[in-house]
């Protein structure tokens, strides 16, 4: 039901004289007890309130019998702990001839309201409706109000409900409110159960009143029902009821739906009015306004309350000088600094900082200082030059932040420098600021001034924070300047892992051998360990450049200076032993290392089976193979990819065979690698249907062949002598942009020539021209193109048109001369 239709039913009646204020159940009833009962009052206190408290004490049995409920709620009024008021309850209400009333009842729901003890008053609220508890209307508001104001709201409207159908109380209209103000304290929408209340007071034949409308409002704005609020706001209004708090529920409101314009219209209504809100209301609005970038209006509405002869607090002028300082209004933000400062508030270090963090230009710093400067202790001095430095630095002015730090070692004065002095509070800035300026410079690849500035930091008797001389060394690392780095290393106390290693990198990067071991002795001696990543990249370079053997032997002085090696590091020295001193030199150093009580993994493995593989000792290889599976290893694509091409190139294609089976068998899926070998070995075996069946099997697959594997199958084809077939996938190679080379070409050509097919053949040679692709001099098929070329010269059929290759620039004449 719309709220408007209820609003009507306001002139149907007229208007009772009915309770505005809460109704208590709580009166003073020592007042109405008889001395005796006083007594036994206070004796039933003592003895629940005593520790440790006793069930079976001998008085309790002595009492028992006198009880009545005004002696109940007396003694539940007396008890302070609602633990102990709670045993009390409940001894009582087992005690023969005693029972329960309304009064006792809503005494031990307010304590457990209070207490905030949710499940013993919903026990309570069970215990109230199956003891058939007659119910004064005031009882049963109050007992509602218990309910809602511990936010069960559910509870209050079964409880009224269930009272009113058995019989036990008649609502009136105060009911009725308790109830809706109940319901308005749930932060659920709840605006059915309100409606319904409201129909049935109609039903009633009840008129509503203030304290009707004030929760149904309430119920509105929480569930943001803007048009049904503002209709029951203005009947309220029409009504004469309008006051500070109902104007405090639509105000807040309105903030809180973003209408900061509708809130600040009806602040003005009601200053006209002459309603005022209070302090804290008017907090709430302006951190409404500031919350929808509104400075303005909270700013205009701030005037106002100073106005009024409200004080504002610190938290008041922190939040709109924050904000002002945040769009940058930095006239309107020193205004009320000083205003509050004129009004006694001292300004704390959080207001001081939004200043300070707003503006990062040196010339309104400046200006700010000039401000703040008497209120500004050692913490926000500190602030004030970070906050400067790194508007320096996000501006990328480095030059200036390291001016600016000189300036305060004495070297030269800014004017924020000499304001700070002339008021005492210049001090050197720390660690962590000069770190940053330090990184920054780094960044910014000007290190010679970064080393400058650490050097006059220690002359004005700073020690140089840990991160500062990491952030130079590793610097001067990247420049490749490793003797200044170790320069610095030597004036640190307690250098850090990250230090040595950075060191340890560079000199990984230029090979420097002999100080890199020199500089594991310093790593051994602090107890840190050479990062693998650096210990690897300087076996790699050595190997890289013919030095494998004194790559062995820094292993070696690694592993005698206390260091484990890795593996990787191993693996590197492996390859670079195969490469630059032969296969048996790369097994001997592989089989050293398992002897040494390395395990290898199956990247080493890798290595030492592709070598040999390659050096045609696909058996030795096999026997690796087994090993590492034999040591719980799985075999990689890469290991089968080379056993594969092993076996091929060997002529071992049904071994090949095997391998590729087992590889399946191994959940491995074999690559465009392990088909290129495959379909080229399966050739070369003179197997070319073969070939094609598992080129056919890579595509079906989704497994793409790449220019090798398709100039593998067009030279294998053609050495088989498919000429045809082997044009088909020449053709698919074009189709696919991928574009062949010379030898390509002359296979087409050569076995087209062996089969009788000159046509053909001479077709495949003018493309090969034509497309620039006729071998250079120096490539190894150009003997095999001018073999290819006089056989066209020598046939009547061909000849012509090798004049007219000649005569365009397209065949060499060198070639077209040969024989």
């Amino acid at each position: 039901m719309a709220f408007s239709r209820t609003a009507l039913l306001y002139h149907r009646f007229s208007r009772q004289h009915q309770l505005h204020r809460p109704f208590t159940t709580k009166p003073d009833n020592n007042t109405f007890l008889h001395p005796n009962q006083s007594e036994l009052a206070q004796n039933l206190i003592t003895i629940f309130t005593r520790q440790p408290f006793s069930p079976s004490d001998h008085d309790l049995l002595r009492l028992a019998p006198e009880l009545n409920t005004k002696i109940v709620e007396t003694v539940l009024n007396g008890i302070t702990r609602w633990a102990s008021a709670h045993l009390f309850f409940n001894w009582a209400s087992q005690q023969q001839g005693y029972r329960n009333d309304m009064y006792a009842y809503n005494a031990m729901a307010s304590i457990l309201s209070r207490a905030r003890q949710n499940a013993s008053l919903k026990a309570l609220v069970k215990d109230v409706i199956n003891s058939r508890c007659i119910m004064s209307p005031g009882g049963l508001g109050f007992l509602i109000r218990c309910l809602g104001n511990a936010g069960l709201v559910e509870e209050a409207s079964f409880v009224f409900d269930r009272v009113r159908e058995m019989g036990l109380c008649v609502p009136n209209v105060y009911t009725y409110n308790c109830l809706l103000e109940a319901v308005s304290k749930s932060s659920l929408s709840s605006v059915g159960l309100v409606e319904e209340k409201l129909e049935e007071m109609r039903r009633c034949g009840f008129d509503f009143d203030k304290y009707t409308l004030t929760p149904v409002l309430k119920v509105y704005c929480n569930a943001g029902e803007f048009e049904r609020a503002l209709s029951v706001f203005n009947e309220i209004i029409s009504r004469g009821w309008l006051d500070e708090h109902i104007s405090t529920v639509l105000v807040v409101s309105f903030c809180k739906w973003g209408k900061v314009d509708k809130a600040f219209e009806l602040v003005e209504m009601l200053e006209e009015r002459g309603i005022r809100l209070n302090y804290k209301t008017c907090c709430v609005l302006i951190h409404g306004f500031v919350k929808e970038s509104r400075v303005d209006k909270g700013v205009e509405l701030f005037e106002k309350m100073r106005g009024m002869g409200m004080e504002a607090d610190i938290a008041l002028y922190d939040v709109l000088i924050g904000e002002l300082c945040k769009v940058k209004d930095l006239e309107r933000a020193l205004s009320l600094y000083l205003e509050m400062k004129k009004s006694g508030v001292r300004p704390d270090r959080g207001v001081l900082g939004k200043l300070i963090r707003s503006f990062s230009e040196e010339s309104e710093l400046s200006r700010i200082t000039k401000v703040i400067v008497g209120d500004i202790d050692t913490k926000t001095v500190m602030l004030l030059y970070k906050t400067l430095l790194e508007g320096f630095i996000r501006n990328g002015l480095v030059n200036d932040a390291y001016s600016f730090v000189q300036s305060l070692m004495g070297n030269h004065e800014s004017e924020i420098v000499q304001l700070l002095k002339d008021h005492n509070k210049a001090i050197l800035p720390d660690s962590d600021t000069l770190s940053s300026v330090i990184d920054c410079l780094v960044k910014a690849n000007k290190i010679d001034m970064a080393m400058s500035l650490s050097h006059v930091i220690v002359q004005n008797g700073l020690t140089p924070s840990l991160m500062m001389y990491n952030n130079i060394i590793e610097g001067l690392c990247k420049e490749g300047r490793s003797e200044e780095s170790l320069k610095l290393l030597g004036e640190m106390k307690e250098p850090s892992q990250f230090t040595l290693n950075c060191i340890y990198g560079c000199l990984a990067e230029r090979c420097d051998v002999e100080e890199a071991v020199e500089l594991l002795k310093k790593m051994r001696f602090y107890g840190f360990e050479p990062w693998i990543k650096h210990s690897t990249l300087l076996v790699k370079k050595l190997c890289e450049n013919g030095r494998a053997v004194d790559a062995c032997k820094y292993l070696d002085d690694v592993a005698g200076e206390g260091f484990f090696n890795h593996m990787v590091a191993y693996t590197a020295a492996i390859d670079g032993l195969v490469k630059n001193e032969g296969v048996d030199r790369g097994l001997e150093l592989f089989r050293d290392i398992c002897a040494s009580g390395h395990s290898p993994d199956v990247i080493a493995y890798n290595v030492m089976i592709k070598a040999l593989c390659k050096g045609s000792r696909t058996t030795e290889a096999d026997d690796l193979f087994n090993e590492m599976v034999s040591k719980g290893l799985r075999p990689s694509v890469a290991t089968y990819n080379s056993m594969i091409d092993g076996w091929c190139k060997e002529g071992e294609i049904d071994r090949a065979m095997s391998c590729i089976a087992r590889m399946y068998e191994d959940e491995k899926d074999p690559d465009v690698i392990t088909y290129t070998s495959l379909i080229h070995g399966l050739c070369v075996s003179g197997r070319p249907s073969e070939a094609i069946s598992r080129w056919n099997d890579m595509k079906s697959r989704d497994c793409s062949p790449n220019v090798i594997t398709f100039m593998a199958l067009v030279q294998g084809l053609c050495k088989c002598s498919w000429s045809s077939e082997a044009l088909v996938y020449f053709r698919e190679m074009e189709e696919k942009e991928m574009e062949p080379d010379s030898a390509v070409y002359l296979s087409l050509i050569s076995s087209f020539l062996s089969s009788g097919n000159i046509s053909a053949g001479f077709e495949i040679f003018r493309e090969m021209v034509c497309k620039g692709r006729f071998p250079v001099l120096v490539d190894r098929n150009y003997l095999f193109a001018v073999d290819a070329t006089n056989e066209f010269v020598e046939d009547y059929r061909t000849s012509c048109y090798l004049t007219g290759l000649v005569k365009d620039g397209r065949l060499p004449i060198v070639a077209a001369a040969q024989r």
